[in-house]
């Protein structure tokens, strides 16, 4: 699965971060990420066992969220800026209605 998406420069979360030099928090990127994810098995995140943050990504840059599923419950995930390889890892979803 492939989703397309961009942080817009008027994200509360850049404020900050950096001025001068913004860059899109990776817990940010996550967030989309696991967002993305989570429609694809339709259950919530349980944990990101890994996750690694390769380039920047700049607030208003369009990139694209490559999704594979890795046995019933682990997601891998790719993020890319065109050919740029923006971050990668994985994430784990708990049933719908666990604790």
């Amino acid at each position: 699965m492939r989703v397309r998406d961009c942080i817009p420069a008027t994200h509360p979360s850049l404020a900050g971060h950096f001025p001068g030099h913004p860059i899109v928090p990776g817990v940010l990127l996550l967030a989309r990420v696991a967002r993305a994810a989570a429609r694809l098995l339709d259950a919530p995140l349980a944990a990101i066992p890994t996750a690694k943050f390769h380039a920047p990504l700049r607030p208003g840059e369009h990139f694209d969220i490559e999704l594979t599923a890795e046995g019933d419950a682990s997601v891998g995930f790719r993020v890319r800026r065109a050919e740029v390889l923006v971050a990668s890892g994985t994430l784990r979803f708990g049933a719908r209605g666990a604790a």
